[in-house]
């Protein structure tokens, strides 16, 4: 590989750097990055990221990295490559997990609930509202629609366009912005920059060189490179072939049917190498029942 550093957009580098117990410090690093002060996260209890719904049918979820921190806050944190029609459905029916399992049994509970956080990290511009925004970092919570104040603050939603992130090297200020720059750009790097000298950074670039894998995680993370690069190149090139074929006044149609056949043809392709029908539904966002009706 040509690459020094991994690339955390894969299922790989993004667990290895963010959902390990012996990387914890990098995920207490940029949770804390990301809240501004407003979290004090000092550690971290990794949580089952596998969750299964109250019936032997009900569709299950399993989360890139799910942890609570000492207070018993929950956070979830997910890496998101393709973009999903119903995207911000798949987040919030995610929280539930979280909040149901906070549920006790007997007669003496009164309800009480601990925050919980989904974390979205989107390596695409987000739709429905936010397409024109240029910000990339949004947060959301229950609101008073008339006076705009937060009515509920323990759910909260985070979705972080990492395409619109275009600070360079000499533009970073907050440890957020090293953070993000760290996410969109670390793949690309041949050298640790100048301006991430903070002893995380030391240890995320440690644990970021390729060179220093045995062959076991060599050969897990090309996997997760080639399936990462087979959804990117599908679903571009379907977008392509759409937006061709489309008249002018369907030109975001097209885009869209060409992000769903891209995705249909990545899944396929998982599905012949062997990779089992619940990856491929949790990596494409596809139901279960859709990725076993293309065996």
């Amino acid at each position: 590989m040509a690459e020094k550093y991994i690339n955390p957009h894969t299922d790989f580098g993004f667990k290895r750097l963010f959902g390990s117990e012996f990387n914890k410090e990098l995920l207490i690093s940029f949770l804390n990055a990301m809240f501004h002060g407003e979290q004090n996260v000092q550690d971290v209890t990794y949580l089952n990221s596998e969750q299964l719904g109250d019936r032997v049918d009900a569709r299950r979820a399993i989360f890139d990295v799910y942890c609570e921190n000492d207070k018993g806050e929950k956070f979830i944190v997910e890496m998101q490559n393709v973009y999903q029609e119903f995207f911000k459905d798949r987040t919030i029916y995610y929280s539930t997990f979280p909040i149901r399992e906070q549920a006790q049994r007997g007669g003496d509970w009164d309800f009480h609930l601990n925050p919980v956080y989904t974390i979205g990290l989107l390596n695409f511009n987000f739709a429905d509202g936010l397409e024109n925004a240029k910000r990339w970092h949004h947060e959301v919570k229950l609101m008073e629609v008339d006076t705009h104040e937060v009515f509920y603050d323990k759910l909260t939603y985070i979705y972080v366009e990492i395409p619109k992130f275009d600070k360079k090297e000499s533009e970073l200020e907050s440890m957020y912005d090293k953070w993000m720059y760290v996410l969109k750009n670390l793949s690309n790097l041949m050298q640790r920059p100048a301006a991430l000298q903070e002893r995380v950074f030391t240890r995320l670039f440690e644990q970021a060189e390729i060179s220093k894998f045995d062959k076991q995680e060599l050969k897990l993370y090309e996997d997760s490179v080639n399936a990462y690069r087979d959804i990117v190149n599908a679903i571009r090139t379907a977008e392509k072939k759409k937006y061709a074929e489309g008249r002018a006044e369907g030109r975001a149609e097209g885009r869209a049917e060409g992000r769903a056949e891209g995705i249909v043809e990545v899944a396929k392709k998982m599905l012949l190498k062997g990779i089992s029908a619940e990856l491929v539904a949790e990596m494409t966002g596809m139901s279960l029942d859709e990725v076993s009706k293309l065996k």
